[in-house]
C-alpha cells in the first residue's frame, strides 16, 4: 500500500528530501564542534520564545504593549548577539578573526548582552 506522498508528482522528491535531511544531520554531527552545538541549541530556545511571544500577542492582545515590545526586542537582540557569537568562534571562520580570541567574542557577547538587557529593563520602566 503507498501513502499519499509516495504517488503522483512528489513520488521521487520525498526520497529525495528525506535523503538530504538525514545527510545534513549526520553531518552536523559528526562535523560541528560541542560549542557550536551548545550555541545552536541556545539560537533553537530563543527562536522558539519569539515565536511563542509573538503568537501570543495575535492571539491574546498586547495589554501591557512595552512588557511585550522589551521582551520581543530582548529575543531579537539575543538571537542577533548569538550568531555573532557562532560566527567569531567556529573554527571555520578563524582566518577572519584573526585578533579574536574565543574567550574574547565570548566576553564582548555577554559585556554586549548585559547592555541590551540594561536597555530592555529601562523600557520597560
Amino acid at each position: 500500500m503507498l501513502l499519499p506522498f509516495q504517488r503522483g508528482p512528489f513520488r521521487g522528491r520525498t526520497s529525495v528530501s528525506l535523503t538530504l535531511i538525514s545527510r545534513f544531520v549526520e553531518e552536523y554531527r559528526s562535523s560541528t564542534p560541542n560549542k557550536l552545538k551548545v550555541i545552536d541549541a541556545y539560537l533553537l530556545y530563543i527562536l522558539l520564545t519569539g515565536v511563542f511571544q509573538f503568537l501570543y500577542c495575535v492571539l491574546v492582545g498586547t495589554f501591557p504593549f512595552n512588557s511585550f515590545l522589551s521582551g520581543f526586542i530582548a529575543c531579537v537582540g539575543s538571537f542577533i548577539l548569538a550568531v555573532c557569537l557562532r560566527i567569531q568562534i567556529n573554527p571555520q571562520n578563524k582566518r577572519d578573526f584573526l585578533t579574536v580570541s574565543p574567550e574574547r567574542a565570548f566576553a564582548d557577547f555577554l559585556f554586549a548582552h548585559t547592555v541590551l538587557h540594561l536597555v530592555v529593563v529601562n523600557f520597560v520602566g
